[in-house]
């Protein structure tokens, strides 16, 4: 075995650096100067964070499964624990569905870019 991590830790550095918004690679520095607003690079090691035109769109991806995975499992949670009706379980899971992919815009786009840079590391 050489010097490399094993895939848990891989992991969790991404998940680590993903869940307080910092540079997956170094870790030292945030990622965005605003709620939406990312840097072209991180002051820190200089990872420069879009690498081609469209590259968070797989971000996308992720958001959107993940926003659908706790709509309907927040549904039938709801459905199963509560004695809500339809109607106001699909309000909830509504009103999760429009916050929901805003809140976690930033976090799915670091998870891409921890993915992709463990995946192809750049140059």
């Amino acid at each position: 075995m050489g010097d490399h991590p094993g895939i848990a830790a891989v992991i969790g550095n991404i998940l680590m650096s993903a869940a307080v918004l910092r540079c997956p690679r170094c870790g030292a520095r945030p990622v965005f100067t605003g709620l939406f607003r990312m840097r072209r690079s991180c002051p820190g090691c200089g990872l420069v964070f879009e690498r081609e035109p469209g590259y968070f769109i797989g971000a996308i991806y992720l958001n959107y499964g993940a926003t659908a995975a706790v709509m309907i499992g927040g549904y039938f949670l709801l459905e199963r624990l509560t004695t809500l009706r339809p109607v106001s379980l699909l309000l909830i899971c509504g009103a999760v569905g429009v916050i929901g992919p805003l809140l976690f815009f930033r976090h799915a786009r670091l998870l891409w870019l921890g993915v992709d840079i463990t995946v192809d590391p750049p140059a």
